[in-house]
């Protein structure tokens, strides 16, 4: 007999194990197990909401295996993810098992470490009702929502639509910024900028046009700026002062789920989706020479801010051996929460700061290591020393004209020595003047007009809009990347490098939202409900309650929106074609239906005539010469075969290409993969390369 200890992930079931030894049985429950059913509400809602829950199909045999595990048991422990959703798998998992609800079984592991593996198992606690009661109340609004509101969006404007209740806000804060770009009209404005030479100085610094008679001054054309430069000509540019001063820099805190997914995204170029897979990975556990499995990280959603005071003394410790004592604060930094914040866990850290990312680099994949390695030395140099620079301001007087000239250089690197955080936007560029002298004359090398124009707000990329949502308390730590991959995937925004761009189809749907279900993407109502959901997460809030007061409006809202928008339908410019029906002569739209989307008269009921949708990809099949096309199987799955199917059978999953093999002549194909490679279609051939163009 032995005690048994389910988890969600088998990664993490492999470490564990290693640290909790031959008493134990660890098992994964590979995520949920039980949830609303696919086709159907799954809520009843005239009795006060209650879900019917059901086991999922792909679980089945799990849920047998789990049962008989139980069985054999003595103990059961529950160490499902440390979060909201962590502990409703925890109490379904208990109800599925016949688990007693009041039992202390539930165990939290915020490291995957021997110490943290062993603090978990030594705080055993009962499964948190309030914590489940919040995930279960999330759970039914976003059914409700979705299941509710996604047949009507779907009705008047393009089969398969769905809308979802943080997605719905995600997608208007980003079409209305495209808003706003549309609605700014530049304003013209002129810079005076000047290269001056210091007495006794060889070297150039910049100075640029601040003020007129004492007065800031705003150039808006570009006579008032050649007016200036007549002016100017032949003024003595005298230094009419100086100001020496010091500006201390401090680290930025440690990450936490938002900012990880941002840095990340700048400095790294990972979508969130990418960045919370690489770091589960780090959590869960990876096989390091000399240790064995081992969790890299703590628990990465997260939005607080607290370190514990080990891992504060460990990063000290590291810092004074490889820094020196300079390069450490007079007192240990402490960073302070947002006030709605969970603090559930601590911020995102290494779980053994001695573990140095270039010390197990051979460990890791290449995104481990560059996640591990920028989650490393954000968090120690959050506990260094500050960055001091000493910065020069300089004014320059010229016929009741005033330049000014900044500079700055650091004078202790102090934690940049190891790490600055990225940004959206470009800091002033280090600088530094030569020595200028109160009331001594400087030469000006050119002084020259330049013309600018305001520009519109920047679009969203991935990093600022998890920022956004983040200020505004739109969705929680694991909900980021999960909405960002819903509305890029749907077709409701598009990406184009990093930047997030709304299509016609997304600014339809914000459009029908806006007009009919204002509170459903409205910022503010949204961010209110994620602060009642955490009043019911501390026990303050009933959420049935909740659930009441948000539907009955809801179903109000619904109601109306359905007889306003009776015989109405939204068409897209996208949807129309240059077909036109050959039954009737009325145009032909593209529609969508299980298998993709077809052409279809828009005289429908009257009409019912449609048509395939044949995209060739411009290349001649090898075996016939007919055109290649992209085809769908019945599951969806892409694949490319012949236009002259069934009298020419060529198919293939990987994509043809034009370029011939250098080696044979044949056809080269896309072959697609973690690496993706081109490959030669002949057998016999053998020629490869990785799809950057290496041969191989």
């Amino acid at each position: 007999m032995s005690d048994l200890v389910i988890v969600e992930s088998p990664s993490k079931a492999h470490t564990i194990k290693k640290y909790l030894g031959s008493g134990y049985e660890v098992l994964a429950s590979k995520g949920h197990v039980r949830d609303l059913p696919v086709k159907r509400l799954g809520v009843e809602i005239k009795k006060d909401f209650e879900p019917k829950y059901e086991i999922m199909k792909d679980k089945a045999a799990l849920v047998d295996e789990l049962k008989a595990a139980v069985e054999k048991c003595d103990n059961v422990y529950l160490a499902t993810d440390p979060d909201r959703e962590g502990e409703a798998i925890s109490w379904h998992l208990a109800y599925i098992l016949g688990l007693p609800l009041d039992s202390k079984n539930r165990i939290e592991f915020n490291e995957i470490t021997k110490t943290g593996v062993k603090n978990g198992m030594a705080h055993p606690r009962a499964i948190d009702l309030d914590l489940v009661n919040a995930q279960q109340a999330r759970r039914i609004l976003d059914r409700l929502v979705g299941y509710k509101l996604s047949p009507f969006i779907s009705q008047k404007i393009r089969r398969g639509l769905s809308a979802g209740r943080v997605q719905s806000v995600a997608l208007r804060i980003i079409c209305d910024r495209e808003e706003e770009i549309r609605k700014f009209v530049p304003e013209e404005y002129w810079t005076i900028d000047g290269k001056f030479i210091a007495k006794g100085s060889r070297r150039t610094f910049s100075a640029a046009l601040y003020a007129k008679d004492g007065k800031k001054i705003k150039i808006t054309s570009g006579d008032q700026a050649q007016q200036i430069l007549k002016d100017l000509d032949g003024a003595r540019y005298i230094v009419s002062s100086v100001k020496h001063g010091t500006r201390k820099k401090q680290p930025a805190p440690p990450f936490i789920t938002s900012t990880l997914q941002q840095d990340a995204s700048r400095k790294l170029g990972f979508q969130s989706k990418r960045t919370m897979k690489v770091a589960q990975e780090l959590y869960e556990g990876v096989t390091v020479s000399g240790i064995g499995a081992t969790g890299l990280i703590t628990y990465m959603r997260t939005d607080s801010l607290r370190i514990s005071d080990e891992a504060k003394a460990e990063a000290k410790e590291f810092i004074l051996n490889h820094w020196g004592e300079k390069y450490l604060p007079k007192n240990p930094r402490v960073f302070k929460s947002k006030s709605n914040a969970q603090d559930g866990h601590e911020a995102i850290r290494p779980t053994m700061v001695d573990l140095a990312p270039d010390k197990i680099k051979g460990d890791l994949s290449s995104d481990q290591y560059k996640l591990y390695k920028l989650i490393w030395e954000r968090f120690l140099a959050s506990q260094m020393a500050e960055c001091i620079q000493k910065t020069t301001q300089a004014n320059i007087d010229a016929n009741g004209y005033t330049f000014r000239a900044s500079g700055y250089y650091v004078d202790f690197d102090g934690f940049t020595v190891l790490y600055v955080e990225g940004k959206d936007t470009e800091d002033e560029k280090a600088g530094e003047l030569p020595p200028l002298e109160k009331d001594t004359e400087v030469k000006p090398k050119e002084i020259v007009p330049n013309q600018h124009f305001t520009q519109p707000p920047a679009r969203y990329t991935e990093a600022s809009l998890i920022k956004a949502l983040e200020e505004n308390g739109i969705g929680r730590p694991s909900t980021y990347s999960a909405t960002i991959t819903t509305i890029v995937s749907r077709g409701y925004v598009r990406r184009e490098s990093k930047t997030l761009f709304p299509t016609e189809l997304g600014e339809a749907i914000t459009g029908l939202m806006k007009d009919h279900f204002p509170k459903i993407v409205n910022v503010k109502f949204t961010a209110q409900m994620e602060t009642e959901l955490d009043e019911v997460e501390h026990g303050n809030e009933q959420w049935v309650e909740l659930l009441h007061v948000f539907y009955d409006d809801f179903a109000d809202t619904l109601k109306k929106a359905k007889e306003d928008m009776k015989d109405e339908k939204i068409e897209l410019e996208q949807d129309k074609t240059d077909y036109i029906c050959e039954n009737c002569g009325k145009p032909m739209v593209y529609k969508y239906g299980r298998y993709g989307r077809f052409i279809a008269c828009s005289g429908y009921p009257e009409c019912k005539t449609v048509k395939k949708v044949v995209e060739k990809l411009g290349i001649p099949c090898p075996k016939c010469g007919g055109d290649i096309i992209v085809r769908h199987t019945k599951r969806g799955r892409v694949f490319y075969g012949c236009g002259n199917f069934p009298k020419c059978t060529f198919a293939s999953w990987s994509e043809p290409t034009e370029e011939k093999c250098p080696n044979c002549g044949g056809m080269l194909f896309k072959k697609a993969g973690k690496k993706p490679k081109i490959v030669c279609n002949t057998e016999s051939c053998g020629y490869e390369r990785d799809d950057d163009g290496a041969e191989k």
